[in-house]
């Protein structure tokens, strides 16, 4: 990857990358499976579900900001955070029971800009929900 400083926050953890209520309240399951790649597992529950019976666009939104937002810590130095800029997501089909599993990916890191995509799948590996693409912020603090 462009931009970022090899020497990063490989294996981070959860108290590393900060308490974050809201993907505990939702009960997303983060998982950093190596620098810029991140994997995060919902368990659809009722409270997930919009008044069709379906999952929630913006949770399903939420879980890929709050895991794009982890993959992209993963790179970052000591000295550094990042923000959310901008992130387009198409989906594609409805899910209503069962997990659903966001794999994130970075796609290209500068200095100041990391871009990033996500594919959600529910159900198979053939049941692809939405994909997603964004930018986040390098920020030094």
């Amino acid at each position: 990857m462009d931009g970022i400083d090899s020497e990063n926050r490989s294996g981070v953890s959860d108290l590393e990358y900060g308490e974050f209520p809201l993907a505990e309240y939702l009960g997303f399951d983060l998982e950093v499976l190596s620098h810029g790649e991140v994997t995060a597992v919902l368990d659809i529950k009722e409270c997930h579900h919009n008044p069709n019976g379906v999952v929630a666009g913006g949770v399903i939104f939420t879980l890929i900001d709050t895991a794009m937002g982890k993959a992209v810590f993963s790179i970052l130095k000591e000295n550094q955070y990042c923000a959310s800029i901008e992130i387009s997501t198409r989906f594609l089909r409805p899910v209503t029971h069962g997990e659903i599993t966001a794999q994130i990916s970075v796609l290209k890191a500068g200095k100041r800009v990391v871009t990033l995509e996500a594919r959600v799948h529910g159900g198979s590996e053939s049941e692809l929900v939405a994909v997603s693409t964004g930018t986040f912020a390098v920020i030094d603090t």
